[in-house]
């Protein structure tokens, strides 16, 4: 059998999924109708229906080289698909898809959601770009070089700013039509402080095993069933952004730095490394047949005032924007995004690691540039990223972008 057909045949089997899918949950609504009858267990629905399949019963040797060979051969969007329906026919074929994926720092790629917490590659950035839509206040970021003619863009995260009395917040999801914070798609968010000069990250998934719970209440409009049993229902402060405050409001470029309080600054040495998630499947569902269970289990959040946070690396990734260079002939602030920004804007910059200089004056090492953002176009810019930042991670710096600064500029 070629390797099309076999995509063929996993396509057909992914449509059948979701109706099998759809007829066990209304057997379930059946059953809590009559909550009062005693229903056979031959009547409940199986925990692994598709686990006795014909594709379940193939030899572990013959999977394995079959899933290796369509994770070599498709190497990006929409065509990587493929490798996520061969993690959802069923639990044989989902434990040799977790062997085989790499994360992104290994083989500079994004395959399912959990890689968007997890580092960039060392090498070569991950292209990225993002869509703005003043009208809804929305932004997507999708991934590739710039937006294709088709509908073939991968979503990766999206955005939508609520603007409070005293804070802006941006909820980041999985999902461009669904930002409630008690969906099993909330990924974080973004707040900053009044002035716009401060932005803090939550995150609702910690790298690290949280030693403390939080002291506030779960809150009551989230159903038990949402709340992940291994985590506490609440955001985790995973970052800092501060901008610069403009006392004399001259004008000129911003100046940013972030503290990554989750990330040791030993990470960027050659023998260092950057904390992973490495749970690709952490959120997957009993019956391991949908599509949406491959959703990482970043179920909800608190809305207490005092979020908990990390326990912070000692010394944590300090990142700083480049200073950009004044050009006399254009009379304007220039810096080098190798043809990845085409418009001058006051949003753009590039982060780059801060070193600890002879004089214990912080500088910025302007080879190895972290995180670039700029403009393209009306409403898109680009986004690249690379180790040790997430696309997570380098999203809200980002959209710390988009926010109003009067006391900065």
């Amino acid at each position: 059998m070629s390797f099309k057909s076999i995509v063929r045949e996993l396509k057909e089997m992914k449509d059948g999924i979701g109706n099998i899918s759809r007829r066990g949950v209304e057997g379930k609504h059946w059953l809590g109708r009559a909550k009062s009858h005693i229903a056979p267990d031959e009547m409940l629905p199986d925990s692994e229906p598709f686990q006795e399949g014909r594709w379940a019963n193939l030899p572990p040797e013959l999977l394995l080289d079959i899933i290796r060979r369509v994770e070599e051969s498709e190497t990006s969007w929409p065509d990587r698909a493929v490798v996520v329906y061969c993690a959802s026919v069923c639990k044989s074929w989902r434990e040799i898809t977790k062997e085989i994926v790499q994360t992104p720092e290994q083989c500079g790629r994004l395959t399912f959601p959990i890689s968007l917490k997890q580092p960039g590659p060392r090498e070569s950035p991950i292209q990225c770009f993002i869509k703005r839509d003043p009208s809804t206040s929305t932004y997507l970021l999708y991934y590739g070089l710039v937006p294709s003619e088709g509908e073939t863009d991968k979503l990766l995260l999206a955005a939508r700013k609520f603007r409070r009395a005293t804070c802006t917040d941006f909820i980041i999801s999985l999902l461009a039509d669904d930002f409630s914070r008690a969906s099993n798609t909330y990924v974080g968010k973004l707040r900053s402080n009044f002035l716009g000069t401060k932005f803090t990250i939550f995150d609702t998934q910690p790298t690290y095993e949280v030693p403390i719970r939080p002291t506030s209440r779960r809150n009551r409009r989230f159903h038990p069933n949402q709340v992940s049993p291994k985590l506490s229902a609440c955001n985790y402060n995973v970052g800092t952004i501060t901008y610069e405050l403009n006392v004399l409001r001259t004008r000129g470029p911003r100046r940013m730095h972030c503290v990554m309080h989750t990330i040791p600054v030993s990470c960027i040495e050659e023998v260092g490394s950057a904390p992973t998630t490495s749970d690709v499947f952490n959120g997957l569902s009993s019956s391991g047949s949908k599509m949406k269970a491959l959703v990482p289990d970043i179920n909800s959040t608190s809305t207490s005032v005092s979020p908990v946070t990390f326990q912070s690396v000692r010394e944590p990734l300090i990142l700083r924007n480049k200073a950009p260079r004044w050009h006399e002939q254009l009379q304007c602030w220039c810096l080098n995004f190798r043809g990845r920004v085409t418009v001058a804007s006051v949003k753009n910059f590039q982060l780059a690691a801060a070193t600890e200089s002879s004089d214990a004056a912080p500088t910025v090492d302007q080879e190895q540039v972290i995180l670039q953002f700029g403009k393209i176009g009306k409403d898109i810019f680009t986004m690249d990223y690379r180790y040790p930042l997430s696309a997570f991670q380098a999203f809200t710096i980002c959209l710390s972008s988009f926010d109003t600064k009067p006391a900065c500029e």
